[in-house]
This record gives C-alpha cells, sequence and structure tokens, in this order.
C-alpha cells in the first residue's frame, strides 16, 4: 500500500537506519533508495537494510524524487531524508494516515526546532506576497512528505534546494487536500551560513518562477522582494563573519600552477625515477618515503628557489585577505613538504600549514621525510583511510573548535576527493578528476581565485 522513497548521497552511516525503520513501519511493502552516484558504502548500507535500490538519472534531490516516484509501485508515496537518524518509530504512520483515512491528498510535516531562517527570512515572507491565499504553514520548507502518487506524477520537481517549496506550490495549486502533521522532535544537519545564500536564492526562484499567473506580481512586488533578498544577505553575512571557520588550500596545482615535485624532477633531472615511483608504487607512505630520496643533497635555497619559480594562482593575495574578512582561518594543506608550505604561509600570510616534514642536516635534505600523525587515522577520524588529508582536517577543527560544517576545502587532485566530499563546502579547482568534480560542492575551471568571491561573499 505504502512506498517509501529515500534519496541519498554518501550516506552510509545513516541509511541503514533510516531504512530499517521504514520497513518496519505498518502498510508498507516497498523501500527504494535512490542513489545520487555515492562514492562511498551507501548503495551496500541500503541494500543489506533491505531496500531496493535504484541510480538516480540526474543529480540532484529533485531528480531524485521523481525517479523514486515513477519507479513506485504503490499509491501512497512517502518521502524521508537518508541523514537522519531521530525520526520517532511511528513517523510513517503519522504522516499517512490523513491520506489512508481520506482527509488529505498530501501531507507535510513540520518538527520541533527553532523555525530555520531561510523560512522565516525568505519563504514565508514570499508567499505571503505573491499568494496571499496561500495556507500558513509552519515550516513549509520541510523535505519529510507522503502523498498520493497519482499527483506527485502530475508535478514538477525543481532542482536544487526549491524542490520542497515547489511541491507544496505545486499540491495547492492541483487543488489537493494538504495537512502539516507534527513528527515530534528531529535533529537534522544545519546547513554551513555560506550555502544559506544559495539555498534563499534557490527557494526564492521557485517561488517567483511558480507565481507568474498569479496576478500579484507587479513593480511594487519586486521591489519588496528585493528587500527580502538584500535582508537574507545582510543577515548571512554579519552572521558569518562572527561565525569562526576554517579555509584550507591545497598547494600543488591549486594555490601553485604546477606541482612542486615534477617541477623539482625537471630541475634536479630526476623526471625519470619520479615517474618509476608514482606508477609502481601505491602504498602512499613508500611512496612519499621515496620521493624524498630524490631530494638528498639539495640544500633549501635550491629547493625554495624551485618554488619561487612556480607561476602563483591570479589574486591568491585578494582571496585570502577577504576570507579572513569573512571570519576564516585560513591554512596551507599538501602532501608535499613542510618547507616549501610554511614558505608560502610566510609568503602569503596563510594562518597555518600542514604538510610532510622533510628532514634537513646543516640546511642540506637528508632524503628522509616523516609523516605527521595528523594525517594519519585516528579518534575522531571520519574517512576509512589510513592516510588522508581529512584526518588533517578534523585536527584542525580540533585545534580551533571549528564544526566541520564551517570549513570550506579547495583543490584539484584525487588526493584532494575525500576532504573536497567531507568540508562543509568543496570547491575543485582547475581539476581533470572527473570523480572531485562530481563530489565537489563548486567546480572552477577558470585559474583565478577571484572565482571564488561569489562564494564566499
Amino acid at each position: 500500500m505504502i512506498s517509501v522513497i529515500i534519496p541519498a548521497l554518501n550516506e552510509e552511516k545513516t541509511i541503514g537506519q533510516v531504512v530499517q525503520l521504514a520497513n518496519k513501519s505498518p502498510n508498507v511493502t516497498e523501500v527504494i533508495v535512490v542513489d545520487d552516484k555515492s562514492l562511498d558504502n551507501t548503495v551496500n548500507e541500503a541494500r543489506n537494510a533491505g531496500a531496493t535500490v535504484m541510480t538516480s538519472t540526474k543529480l540532484g534531490k529533485g531528480a531524485s524524487m521523481k525517479d523514486g516516484a515513477l519507479y513506485s509501485k504503490n499509491s501512497i508515496l512517502v518521502f524521508l531524508d537518508a541523514d537522519i537518524i531521530t525520526y520517532p518509530d511511528n513517523i510513517i504512520q503519522l504522516l499517512t494516515e490523513p491520506i489512508i483515512n481520506n482527509g488529505a491528498d498530501f501531507v507535510k510535516s513540520y518538527f520541533s526546532r527553532q523555525a530555520g531562517r531561510v523560512t522565516e527570512l525568505v519563504a514565508k515572507p514570499l508567499l505571503s506576497i505573491l499568494h496571499p491565499d496561500f495556507p500558513t504553514f509552519w515550516q513549509p520548507l520541510s523535505g519529510m512528505i507522503a502523498g498520493k502518487k497519482h499527483f506527485f506524477e502530475k508535478i514538477r520537481f525543481e532542482e536544487g534546494y526549491g524542490v520542497d517549496i515547489g511541491i507544496l506550490i505545486d499540491m495547492h495549486n492541483m487543488g489537493a487536500r494538504i495537512k502539516e502533521v507534527s513528527i515530534g522532535h528531529i535533529e537534522n544537519k544545519m546547513q554551513p551560513l555560506e550555502q544559506l545564500g544559495k539555498m534563499s536564492r534557490e527557494v526564492a526562484s521557485v517561488i517567483i518562477n511558480k507565481s507568474r499567473n498569479t496576478g500579484e506580481t507587479n513593480f511594487e512586488t519586486f521591489e519588496y522582494i528585493n528587500v527580502i533578498r538584500e535582508q537574507m544577505d545582510f543577515a548571512i553575512r554579519e552572521n558569518s563573519k562572527a561565525l569562526k571557520k576554517v579555509a584550507i588550500f591545497d598547494m600543488d596545482n591549486t594555490l601553485l600552477r604546477k606541482s612542486f615535485i615534477h617541477t623539482s624532477a625537471e630541475t634536479f633531472n630526476f623526471k625519470k625515477e619520479l615517474i618509476e615511483i608514482i606508477s609502481s608504487q601505491n602504498n602512499p607512505f613508500i611512496r612519499t618515503k621515496q620521493i624524498a630520496r630524490l631530494l638528498k643533497g639539495k640544500d633549501i635555497s635550491e629547493l625554495l628557489n624551485v618554488a619561487d619559480n612556480i607561476p602563483v594562482t591570479e589574486n591568491t593575495h585578494m582571496i585570502i585577505g577577504l576570507l579572513k574578512e569573512n571570519g576564516f582561518i585560513v591554512g596551507l594543506m599538501s602532501d608535499s613538504y613542510d618547507c616549501i608550505t610554511n614558505h608560502f604561509k610566510n609568503k602569503f600570510s596563510f594562518d597555518f600549514s600542514l604538510a610532510n616534514e622533510l628532514e634537513f642536516s646543516k640546511s642540506v635534505a637528508t632524503g628522509e621525510v616523516k609523516i605527521p600523525s595528523f594525517f594519519l587515522a585516528g579518534e575522531g577520524s571520519i574517512c576509512n583511510h589510513e592516510y588522508c588529508k581529512t584526518h588533517a582536517l578534523m585536527h584542525i577543527c580540533k585545534k580551533y573548535d571549528v564544526q566541520l560544517s564551517d570549513t570550506l576545502a579547495i583543490g584539484d587532485s584525487e588526493n584532494d576527493i575525500c576532504i573536497i566530499k567531507k568540508a562543509g563546502i568543496g570547491i575543485s579547482f582547475c581539476s581533470s578528476n572527473n570523480t572531485l568534480d562530481l563530489v565537489a560542492d563548486y567546480v572552477i575551471k577558470n585559474p583565478d581565485f577571484d572565482e571564488l568571491t561569489k562564494i564566499v561573499n
């Protein structure tokens, strides 16, 4: 009778519990997890918990919801978020009883917590202006919903953050009987402040686009809308500046336009040896130590001279200053060497640098290298890799008492995939790695840090 649809992207830690909860609910005969091309173990966890798993035809929650609705077999559909494990045991019943009892065609949830900033500053004011007859909802942006399948088949599932408000407006415009029900207390992920600007714009865009034929749009209306947007942007900027955050830059091919070790190989004529190590050694610890031996006998001035002759990305000084103005602690992280990252830390006023420790004796490299413990898995690790930049990210979060959701990471290579995926905001910068582009929140192809200003501001 009931199909439960759960869109999911990289939710291996929670998806199993959500699927199990859905399967235990009365009248549920189908649980579908629509995987948004996850890179972790989400698919196996969902399948092992008893879900039918399908892969979304297009990235994004809206496409996943549409795919699941079309694939489902039952007449009543429930949509749940994959990252919440504090659902009440009877959440399916709460969402579907009004439909089963013929009291509603569409049910939207609300739950106890402080109303979101986008809801209060954007969604509710815009709805009151553009849809004066629109019913009042406590949480119009809630994503835990249920409804009759034939209604879902007629609506448009928007892309991005506007999907939930779009569904609500479409249901209202179709004349569906809508009811809002309490599902108790829910703890869900709070969006980082930097994401709220994007969220507010996408929610506002959907509300405006779906209001073009209401007769309520005129110049005065759009003036009100601009005021609402300005209020939201101002609130985000002011709160963001007061919030302590961390921004981490990769060095090779991100801060610098070339790789330090590859440039050294060309300068010191060990390119053949470097390629042999990279192509034949899969163990990151052994590979790091073997590469370090290639620098044996080179003094610090020779190494810094190589580094200083590598072009630096345009507007580096500007973006570091802008990030600091917006409350960021700004650092440089690399699987290269600390003597180089510290050099650029001093040169560009980064707050910290993290890298492997190249050993010197009388200012000459010994060919030995120490891999710092912060790159290694330990208590509080959030990924399964033995050696990973994500471990260092958690080290920095703990050091500066910053939440993971309030971090920004920017990089270009395969080694950056995990940190880009786990950071609050992940940015792929001039990368040729398709997987990195896929997991990043933003993809930048122009080698100029001015491209970051629209994300930071």
